[in-house]
């Protein structure tokens, strides 16, 4: 028999991944803060829980997918919270992008309990986890790792082991940071190309062709052709991982200073307004320095 699988958090990435280990014919108990995702999810085949402590009580395996560390910190062990509900022998799996110290955190107050805990967030935007395609990025023991695989695989294509516990966070934040240099250098790029008059879908075409071709320029295409950047991944998420960032390369005294920079731009962004629109929308706003305004 399939092991039972709570999921909290059903927001962008969290609905369709959960979705996923549905059709992989897991047993599913969810648990979110918005109704919406629930009722969609109870549809599809899932039962509902009211709190996170529910969740847990009767799941074998359980994960997150949550905005930020403090979120993560209160669903584990705030009132009602998963510490609460835990069990000997239950495995956690959080699929947030968070503080790998606030993981850190986590697993100790967990593992009083008997409890296994994994970090393993993710990349691949929101058509990587509609697709079943994400990279999910792992640290903990390599024993839980293993046992855990094929519910990774029923989420993503390309899933590693790092190492401990915190491996998984510190990758995932090297990630973001060439996600959001990336999105920029795009911004200014296809800024460049239209103030000299070029075709967009013929220099996009033409880019990602060369050196320049990425998985940003292939997955933010439509957004660029379109001029609408509705979110796949929030501006407002992608400044919080910025933040994580330079709060690591402090600690561990390592300059970022292009990094630096695109924090900057995207505050910038956050400012006008933007939070709320796919990170790739940092090139409105290179378009508006381009054009005074």
């Amino acid at each position: 028999m399939a092991q039972t699988l709570g999921f909290i958090g059903l927001g962008i990435m969290g609905r369709p991944m959960a979705k996923n280990l549905l059709k992989g014919g897991y047993p599913l108990v969810v648990h979110s803060r918005s109704k919406g995702p629930v009722d969609d999810l109870t549809a599809a085949g899932a039962r509902s829980a009211p709190s996170p402590k529910a969740v847990t009580e009767q799941v074998d395996l359980l994960i997150t997918m949550l905005p930020n560390s403090p979120d993560v910190e209160l669903v584990a062990l705030g009132p009602q919270g998963i510490l609460e509900g835990a069990h000997s022998g239950l495995i956690y799996v959080d699929m947030s992008t968070i503080s790998p110290i606030v993981s850190q955190k986590i697993d100790k107050a967990l593992a009083a309990r008997g409890v296994k805990m994994l970090d393993a967030p993710v990349s691949g935007g929101e058509r990587g986890a509609v697709e079943g395609t994400l990279s999910i990025m792992v640290g903990g023991d390599k024993p839980t790792f293993d046992l855990v695989l094929p519910i990774f695989q029923a989420m993503g294509k390309t899933i590693t082991h790092l190492g401990p516990l915190g491996a998984g966070g510190f990758t995932k934040l090297a990630n973001q940071i060439i996600v959001a240099v990336n999105l920029t250098a795009l911004g200014e790029a296809l800024t460049l190309a239209r103030k000299a008059g070029l075709n967009r879908e013929l220099t996009l075409k033409a880019l990602g062709g060369g050196l320049a071709g990425s998985r940003c320029l292939e997955q933010k295409t439509p957004n660029y052709l379109s001029n609408t950047y509705n979110p796949g991944f929030r501006v407002d998420l992608h400044f919080k991982d910025l933040g994580l960032i330079m709060e690591s390369g402090r600690a561990l005294g390592v300059p970022l200073p292009t990094t630096a920079l695109v924090q900057e731009l995207f505050a910038a962004l956050r400012a006008r307004g933007r939070g709320g629109l796919d990170h790739s929308a940092v090139i409105t706003l290179l378009e508006d320095l381009a054009s005074g305004t």
